[in-house]
């Protein structure tokens, strides 16, 4: 049992334990064996069924570190940060908006063609949205959260949308509420963090605030330190460890669910 004396220690990686996706790709059998996995969302929200859809998996390349986990032995608890500029959508942002489906024929296991769709991410946001998300002679946006209003992730139930993000450099994306099917796409992708807020965050922040996401596991929160505001964060619930070991398959293979290869 750790003392009350022992020190805390900080780890701090330039790539998401979150985002390292096993290199074995799922065949048909794995899929039939493993289809589904029943998950508790967050607080105060309705379970997600997540069954995933995925026919491949791929690797992400990010260089800046965006993450660290703190972890104190006395209290045996882990804290997961988040930290970077944000990037501040309204409501109903759809699936054709993150990524149109022009661009749904780009393959994300193959490492050129998933930066490629990162590159495309938020393309379809209306003019009104003055600030890019992405600049044009970039492939990685420089917002690495997202802060999004009601019904985030609405409309058609393409796995694209989160893994685009994802593929953009997007950690995490905090919403006042998420279309089901987004969320269950991002927890199965491993993409994303879809995190609820308690309010209007998207009203509260601006784009290109510099905030921070903390995770832990009774109390989250983000920071916003531009504003020098604080907001508390619904908790991700058990979808949190899926996420954490890159996707449904690699959650499954961690917990024995599947075979190891």
């Amino acid at each position: 049992m750790a003392t009350a004396a022992a020190a805390t220690t900080t780890t701090t990686v330039s790539e998401p334990s979150a985002f390292k996706l096993a290199s074995h790709r799922p065949n048909s059998s794995s899929l039939t064996a493993f289809s589904s996995l029943k998950l508790h969302s967050a607080a105060n929200s309705p379970n997600y069924f997540l069954k995933s859809q995925l026919s491949t998996q791929h690797h992400r390349h990010i260089g800046t570190p965006i993450r660290s986990t703190t972890t104190t032995p006395a209290a045996a608890s882990t804290v997961n940060t988040f930290h970077g500029l944000c990037y501040v959508v309204g409501d109903n942002i759809d699936t054709d908006q993150i990524i149109p489906a022009e661009y749904l024929t780009l393959v994300p296991s193959k490492p050129d063609e998933y930066e490629k769709l990162g590159s495309y991410a938020f393309i379809g946001l209306p003019s009104s949205y003055e600030t890019r998300f992405i600049e044009p002679s970039e492939t990685k946006s420089k917002y690495s959260i997202v802060i999004g209003g009601d019904n985030f992730g609405c409309g058609s139930s393409r796995e694209h949308a989160p893994v685009a993000l994802g593929a953009s450099g997007v950690a995490a994306v905090v919403a006042e509420s998420y279309a089901r099917i987004f969320f269950r796409n991002s927890v199965a992708t491993g993409e994303v963090y879809p995190l609820e807020s308690e309010g209007r965050l998207c009203e509260e922040c601006r784009t290109g605030d510099v905030v921070t996401i903390e995770l832990g596991e009774g109390d989250c929160k983000l920071i916003n330190h531009t504003t020098g505001k604080e907001y508390k964060l619904k908790p991700i619930g058990d979808a949190g460890p899926v996420i954490e070991a890159g996707g449904i398959f690699a959650y499954a293979r961690k917990t024995g669910m599947i075979p190891s290869h």
